[in-house]
């Protein structure tokens, strides 16, 4: 029965993990990466619809993007949307695109966009933490009913804290890969 409660967590590890994952993605590090745009909405036909279904995002170089609208007639809504946007990159329409342009980081610039990097990497920590106790608490719940065993509720305190340290793991290697690219620009 308490199987479920495991299934769950997993469920709630898988979810924070590709939340930190997006959000890290959008850290801006001075190097032109396609996904660093994937958050951004355009007004395409009266909907909104994300960049990725109306353009192509390439990068031209180390310091600028390259999106080719599949239908010319977005070009303006797509640089207004990523103006909007405030990301601290420069825009520049022509015929056949836009071009994102990235600017040089400064030292004081880095160091906040590390701290950013670094309060996103800590508000997953603290949701994985919420999780654990959230699962602890339905397992002893079970316990107490007489639903489980205390071998068995050992057995699950155990699996969710061995899920607990690896997913920690991951997301100090996440925070890590993300500071480092930051530092060696």
């Amino acid at each position: 029965m308490s199987s479920t409660i495991i299934s769950d967590f997993k469920a709630k590890i898988t979810h924070t993990t590709d939340w930190l994952t997006t959000e890290l993605a959008k850290v801006r590090t001075g190097r032109a990466t396609p996904s660093f745009l994937d958050a951004i909405q355009v007004d395409s036909y009266g909907s909104t619809v994300p960049l990725n279904q109306v353009a192509s995002v390439t990068a031209e170089d180390a310091r600028t993007l390259r999106i080719s609208p599949w239908d010319s007639s977005q070009i303006k809504s797509i640089e207004t949307s990523i103006e909007k946007a405030d990301l601290g990159v420069s825009t520049s329409a022509d015929d056949k695109g836009v071009r994102v342009h990235f600017p040089d980081l400064t030292a004081e610039t880095r160091e906040k966009i590390a701290k950013s990097a670094k309060q996103k990497h800590e508000e997953a920590r603290i949701a994985l933490r919420s999780s654990r106790d959230e699962a602890r608490s339905e397992i002893t719940a079970q316990q107490k009913a007489g639903e489980l065993s205390e071998d068995e509720a050992k057995a699950e305190f155990s699996a969710i804290e061995d899920l607990v340290s690896k997913t920690n793991k991951d997301f100090d290697s996440q925070y890590e890969t993300k500071y480092n690219e930051l530092t060696t620009i």
